[in-house]
């Protein structure tokens, strides 16, 4: 008797190996059709019946069952009529050689798909599928883990509660008080703002701010050249407005590299650069694998610039998809590769036409696909005006915040030196922004705003204590 037949004896006969294995076993795992119909008849019975089926259940099932010739219904029923579960074998043995079965059947499978999608037999899937096909083939294993109890596991819950979570921190002090101390691992965060408000140069700050505090850092550019993101944190780092950066003599500028060398903590950054709309999550994965092996080296934090000209891995380019699925599925890739590798990943997406004007962003106006809010953790708007431009300012507002609440700081304005890169905290009398579309913070605006605000009559209120 084959290991497949083996296994539905004691699906029919063995409630412990059953309620352990049914969740992982496919039918795709049964090359044969007969064992792939038997497979499915008690699957069918004990989802339908909540129990194991007789022989006599299946064989009548089996007699109700289309698409299947006379030679394959007799093969069949000689299939059910053979089993016979053996008490002596050791239930734990013959769940391990299932795993191991459902694992070389999925390898097979991952392997037999990826060469119909390079043979171009399956026109729904890209290439760039194959990575993640192959991991998720090589990554089926028996997980008994089923959820936990609320009262019996509230230990856990304790314990959690009073771990200090581990989260990469921003050097502004508002963007800490917003986040609770800085980006937690595992999420992807969003940056919104129109063109030429400041995306890039928020990322090269804040990779240039994660390196100087000792993180390893991976920025991914999809827009601008290596070089050229190398120049931003080379003014950022080093305190050097970008246009004298090509002015420093050889010397000056290795004393620079050395001076930062020696007052940074060990981190590193690694840049690279692909082209528009040429890479995705599989790329990126690839390129992880490829530091860890070559460099030794593995990011804590991770900035993609930027998620719209990335490519999406499941959906084949060009396809004919709209473009709310297809940045979602960018959007929920990138995601899924910041659990996978334990990491904040950060990115920045475009606003609409209207939304480029807009002094108050809202969700509504990111461009392409509402589908990349509803799948980021964490998203921020960035916003500038004529005042503030004068000011040397950028409006910050947040947009979404899964793991706090976003209502507490809503909007608060940072300063910004654009020709060294480099984002700073503004005094605090700087932070009186009314919670409204309106920010006019001239005096006019500050009179306007004192002679409409409420005021406190306590003749009303003096009966209450």
């Amino acid at each position: 008797m084959n290991l497949e037949h083996v296994i539905f004896s004691n699906l029919i006969d063995n409630e412990e190996y059953f309620r352990k294995v049914i969740a992982f076993i496919k039918p795709d795992y049964f090359a044969s059709l007969v064992d792939k119909t038997v497979f499915e008849l008690i699957t069918e019975y004990a989802a339908k019946y909540n129990k194991f089926p007789t022989k006599e259940a299946l064989q009548i099932d089996l007699s109700n069952k289309t698409g299947l010739n006379e030679l394959n219904v007799k093969e069949c029923s000689k299939i059910i009529d053979s089993l016979q579960r053996d008490p002596g074998t050791d239930t734990q043995w013959l769940i391990d050689q299932t795993e191991k079965f459902c694992q070389d059947k999925a390898i097979y499978n991952g392997i037999m798909d990826s060469i119909d999608i390079l043979n171009e037999k399956d026109g729904a899937l890209s290439k760039g599928s194959i990575p993640q096909i192959l991991t998720d083939a090589l990554a089926v294993s028996f997980d008994t883990a089923i959820g936990t109890d609320f009262l019996e596991d509230s230990n856990k819950l304790f314990e959690h509660l009073h771990t200090k979570e581990v989260l990469i921190p921003f050097d502004l002090e508002y963007f800490n008080k917003i986040t609770g101390g800085g980006l937690s691992r595992k999420t992807l965060n969003v940056i919104l703002a129109g063109t030429n408000v400041g995306k890039s140069m928020f990322m090269c700050h804040m990779a240039s701010a994660c390196l100087s505090m000792g993180y390893n850092v991976l920025y991914i550019t999809m827009e601008m050249s290596e070089e050229k993101i190398q120049k931003r944190i080379a003014a950022n780092l080093y305190d050097v407005p970008l246009d004298d950066l090509k002015l420093i003599a050889r010397s000056q500028f290795e004393a620079k590299v050395k001076k930062f060398r020696e007052r940074s903590k060990g981190g590193k950054l690694i840049i690279k650069e692909y082209p528009t709309t040429c890479a995705g999550a599989a790329h990126f994965r690839h390129l992880f694998n490829e530091l860890k092996l070559k460099k030794n080296f593995k990011p804590d934090i991770v900035f993609i610039d930027y998620l719209n000209i990335c490519m999406s891995t499941r959906i084949r380019h060009g396809s004919n998809v709209n473009s709310y699925t297809y940045i979602k599925s960018i959007a929920e890739e990138l995601r899924g590769l910041a659990v996978e590798f334990n990491l904040p990943l950060v990115t920045a997406t475009q606003t609409t036409r209207t939304g480029h004007s807009n002094t108050d962003l809202s969700l509504e106006d990111t461009s392409e696909s509402f589908g990349l809010p509803a799948t980021a953790d964490f998203m921020i708007g960035l916003s500038t005006s004529e005042e503030l431009e004068q000011l040397g300012q950028i409006m910050v507002k947040q947009l979404k915040a899964r793991d706090h609440d976003k209502k507490l700081i809503k909007r608060f304005v940072i300063g910004v030196d654009y020709s060294k890169m480099r984002l700073y905290d503004v005094e605090q009398q700087a932070q009186n922004i009314q919670d409204g579309p309106v920010m006019d913070r001239t005096d006019f605006g500050q009179q306007d705003y004192e002679r409409q605000k409420p005021k406190f009559d306590k003749k009303k209120f003096a009966g209450f204590k």
